[in-house]
């Protein structure tokens, strides 16, 4: 099946970066609390940040994405590995393709679900980590992340845990709702 072109910019690339390196950025102290002899996660999110603010695409960030993720397999935690999941997702986010496939949408909100899966983790699996960690991915995004976000079709099916929070976010970034499917603000008691 032939996919579409994706106009794709460096700045769109670099505001996607941001984006990945700020969400990554809030799962660091779990693995770090777990693993703080393992500078590896922090180093794929100073990449992905430095790319953000103007840096190369290169070796840099390639190397500490698969450093992050070896640190995942090795971290001996569940929610330590999702954090450094997160970080490898930052410092791959750079790498976000110019075509029309649903898959790439995880290089624009993967690490920020990875982030909020190992917020619930470290949370004896309260969802409700996972939905405030959300949340604060959605403060985080910037129109400029949107309109990247919605020149791809949506997240695909499938994926686990992670993958189900790549869809909540991204419905919520593509329609304006809430992470619940309501109009922000709807349900709630007003004053």
């Amino acid at each position: 099946m032939a996919t579409t072109g994706v106009e794709l910019s460096m700045d769109d690339l670099r505001e996607v970066a941001g984006y990945a390196a700020r969400c990554a950025g809030q799962a660091l102290e779990i693995v770090e609390a777990v693993r703080p002899d393992d500078a590896r996660p922090r180093e794929a999110v100073d990449a992905a940040w430095a790319f953000a603010r103007g840096g190369a695409r290169g070796k840099t960030l390639r190397d500490t994405a698969w450093a992050a993720l070896r640190a995942a397999k090795e971290a001996g935690d569940p929610a330590a590995a999702e954090a450094a999941r997160a970080a490898m997702a930052a410092a791959g986010a750079a790498y976000l393709h110019p075509i029309a496939d649903a898959h790439q949408v995880k290089h624009v909100l993967g690490s920020a679900a990875h982030a909020a899966h190992a917020a619930q983790l470290a949370a004896g699996g309260d969802e409700c980590a996972a939905t405030a960690r959300l949340a604060v991915a959605l403060s985080y995004a910037t129109p400029a992340l949107v309109d990247v976000l919605r020149r791809y079709p949506s997240a695909p099916g499938g994926g686990g845990r992670v993958g189900e929070l790549v869809r909540r976010l991204d419905a919520a970034l593509r329609d304006g709702t809430a992470l619940d499917g309501t109009a922000p603000g709807a349900g709630g008691d007003s004053a």
